[in-house]
């Protein structure tokens, strides 16, 4: 059984869209900021706003104001007070159009902050251009790997470390790399003997392949946190034996489509 996320992560389009924001001081004055960058018009009222965030300090008040929005239907996040929140707001890098957030479901902004400034020395500037670059060969990409699951993994390749579109390496060309390409194999299986439980003890090599794979294939004894890895949409199948592997208890088979 797949452990539950305790909640969604989404990015929310709030350009020319209203947003409550009630309160004042500091805090208020920050969220007034990242929805100014977000392009949200900024109220004091519901009225068509679906989302509001309360900076209010008075414990009691802001309560208040919390619980009289949700009654309006509005998603509400309360600054400083994570029980009173159906959203919260993570800490944010910012290479646009990439845009990388770091949540602890209200647990420790300072955590998610800390977070946020070993990511923001570690992600060059590049990696923007990298996306629009990426954006732009849409319609070539598509062309040249007409196949969901080939241009998958083409992409994957590429992007993995040490591949051509490095995403933390040195500023690549996209075009180049299409124009270069030379196909590997129809199809790839790769059987994984786990060492361990825990899936921060995965190799990059392993964690690469479970989130290119199309199927996995595992045992009972295989950890829901090792099969988070896999990518959302593969298809996972449990079996005591994958297709021509024998698997012992804590193994996982990963399939590349052909």
């Amino acid at each position: 059984m797949a452990v539950s996320l305790h909640s969604l992560p989404i990015f929310v389009r709030l350009a020319g869209r209203p947003v409550v924001l009630l309160g004042d001081g500091e805090a208020a004055e920050a969220k007034r900021r990242l929805l100014d960058r977000a392009g949200a018009v900024i109220v004091q009222a519901a009225d068509d706003a679906r989302l509001a965030i309360v900076a209010i300090e008075d414990v009691a008040e802001a309560e208040a104001a919390a619980h009289a929005l949700k009654e309006q239907g509005v998603l509400v996040n309360v600054v400083d007070r994570p029980a009173l929140c159906d959203f919260t707001l993570p800490a944010i890098v910012d290479r646009a159009p990439v845009l990388v957030a770091i949540g602890t479901g209200g647990a420790s902004a300072g955590l998610a902050a800390a977070l946020r400034q070993r990511l923001e020395a570690l992600l060059p500037s590049s990696l923007g251009k990298l996306a629009d670059a990426l954006s732009a060969a849409r319609a070539k990409l598509r062309a040249r790997f007409p196949d969901p699951a080939e241009r998958r993994r083409a992409l994957g390749a590429a992007l993995a470390p040490g591949g051509q579109l490095d995403p933390l390496g040195i500023a690549a060309d996209v075009d180049f790399w299409l124009d270069d390409y030379v196909p590997g194999p129809g199809r790839d299986l790769f059987t994984m003997r786990l060492t361990s439980p825990d899936p921060d003890d995965l190799t990059l090599r392993r964690a690469r392949h479970l989130a290119l794979a199309d199927r996995v294939y595992h045992t009972a004894r295989v950890p829901a946190a090792i099969l988070d890895r896999a990518r959302a949409d593969a298809e996972r199948i449990l079996a005591d034996t994958a297709p021509d592997n024998d698997l012992p208890g804590l193994s996982v088979f990963v399939d590349y489509a052909p």
